[in-house]
C-alpha cells in the first residue's frame, strides 16, 4: 500500500476552543500542544491571536516552545489581525474570508469580488512580512464552484502556499466531497486543505474522502470538539490513516491519554461508545464475542487497544457466556467449580436484567453466594 500524501493540522486550540462554554488556560494549551507534537502532528493551529491579549500571549508562548510542528495563527483578512498573528512568531497565518453568497451578503454587504480583492492585498501584506499564508474559504461547500475556483486561483497567484476548503456547516456527504475536491485539486496547482464540520455526522468520512481525492492537509480536533456538533476527530482520522492509508509515522499510543486530557480540560464528556478512545471502544459483553476474542482478539477488534493506548475490558451482563465468566473469575484470583460457575452466571444474568451493573465488588458478592451452594 502506497501511503497517502497528507499531513495533519490540528485545530483543537482554536476551533476546538470555539465549542460553546470551552476555554483553555494557557498552561492547558501548552500541554495539549506538546502532546500533539509528540504524536507527530505536523501543524498546530494555536489560536486566534486577535481575540484577546491573553489569546495572543498563549499563541506566542506555543510558537516559542521549539516544537517540531509548524505553528499557525488564525486571522481575518484584516491588517490588525495579521499584524497580531505575525507578532506571535507563528510560522504560518491562516487568512480566511467567507465566499458563499449568503455569508458575503450578510457580513460585508458588498460584492464578493471586492471582498476577494481586499483579501488578496492581505495575502501580499502577510507575505511581505515573511510568513507563509494558508488561504481559507469559509462556507466553501456552499459557494458556487466557478467562483470558488477563481478565489483559489487568485490566492495561489498571490503566493498562498495552502488553499483551505471549509465545509463550515457540515452540509456535505462523502460523494459530494469526492466530486468537489477532485475538481478543485485538478483546477489549481496548490495543496488543498479539508476542514470539515460534523453537523450531519460526516466530518471524519468527508475528511478521509477529501484525502483520497487529493487533499493534502487534513484538519482535526481532539475528540472532535468544536462549534455546534464539532469537527473531524483527530483520533478517528489517525486510526483510519493507519489502517486504510498506510500511514504509520504517528505515535497512536498517546491518543487515549490525550483524549482524556482534552475531555478534562474542555469539560466536554466523551460518549461512552466514542470510537477509538471511549470507555466502551474495546469493551465486550457478548459471550460469543468474548469466547472468540480469548482465542484471537482480531475476531471482534479491527485494531488492538494497545495501538491507541487503550485497554480491553470484558463486561458481565445478560449476554455473558460461561467462558467469559470463567476468564473474569480467574482474573480476580477466585476458583470455582463448574456448578458454582453456572450458579454465578445465573446470578449475573438475573442482576443485569434489572439494569444492575456487575462491578468487581458485586461479582465478588455473587461468587460468595454461589459458594454457599454445594460444589
Amino acid at each position: 500500500m502506497k501511503p497517502w500524501n497528507v499531513e495533519i493540522c490540528d485545530v483543537t486550540l482554536r476551533d476546538g476552543e470555539q465549542t460553546p462554554g470551552v476555554s483553555f488556560s494557557c498552561e492547558e494549551k501548552v500541554d495539549i500542544a506538546r502532546t500533539l507534537d509528540a504524536i507527530g502532528i505536523e501543524v498546530i493551529e494555536a489560536g486566534f491571536p486577535a481575540v484577546s491579549p491573553h489569546e495572543k500571549q498563549c499563541v506566542k508562548t506555543i510558537a516559542n516552545l521549539g516544537l517540531d510542528a509548524r505553528i499557525c495563527g488564525f486571522s481575518r483578512a484584516r491588517k490588525p489581525d495579521i499584524e497580531t498573528a505575525i507578532d506571535c512568531d507563528v510560522d504560518m497565518v491562516s487568512i480566511f474570508i467567507p465566499t458563499s453568497e449568503l455569508h458575503v451578503r450578510l457580513k460585508f454587504k458588498k460584492p464578493r469580488e471586492q471582498v476577494l480583492e481586499d483579501a488578496l492585498k492581505m495575502i501580499d501584506f502577510a507575505r511581505d512580512h515573511g510568513v507563509q499564508v494558508r488561504f481559507a474559504a469559509e462556507d466553501a461547500s456552499r459557494t458556487d464552484l466557478p467562483f470558488l475556483k477563481e478565489v483559489y486561483r487568485r490566492a495561489a497567484e498571490h503566493g498562498a502556499v495552502l488553499l483551505s476548503f471549509a465545509d463550515t456547516v457540515g452540509c456535505l456527504i462523502p460523494t459530494e466531497m469526492q466530486r468537489i475536491m477532485t475538481d478543485l485539486v485538478a483546477s489549481v496547482d496548490r495543496p488543498f486543505c479539508a476542514h470539515c464540520h460534523n453537523d450531519m455526522g460526516c466530518a471524519v468520512a468527508n475528511t478521509l474522502t477529501a484525502a483520497e481525492a487529493g487533499a493534502f492537509q487534513l484538519h482535526t480536533t481532539v475528540n472532535g470538539i468544536g462549534e455546534r456538533s464539532g469537527n473531524a476527530s483527530l483520533e478517528e482520522v489517525l486510526v483510519a490513516l493507519r489502517m486504510k492509508a498506510g500511514i504509520e509515522r504517528y505515535d497512536l499510543t498517546q491518543l487515549t491519554a490525550l483524549s482524556h486530557k482534552v475531555e478534562k480540560y474542555s469539560g466536554i464528556t466523551l460518549p461512552r461508545n466514542k470510537p477509538v478512545t471511549g470507555e466502551l471502544a474495546f469493551s465486550h459483553e457478548s459471550g460469543i464475542h468474548i469466547a472468540a476474542i480469548l482465542e484471537d482478539p482480531s475476531t471482534y477488534e479491527y485494531f488492538p487497544p494497545g495501538m491507541v493506548g487503550g485497554e480491553r475490558h470484558f463486561i458481565l451482563g445478560k449476554h455473558t457466556g460461561k467462558k467469559a465468566l470463567e476468564h473474569v473469575v480467574a482474573s480476580l484470583g477466585c476458583e470455582l467449580t463448574d456448578k458454582q460457575i453456572c450458579r454465578v452466571l445465573d446470578l449475573v444474568k438475573d442482576q443485569s436484567e434489572h439494569k444492575c451493573s456487575i462491578t468487581p465488588e458485586i461479582l465478588r458478592g455473587l461468587i460468595r453466594q454461589a459458594k454457599e451452594f454445594p460444589a
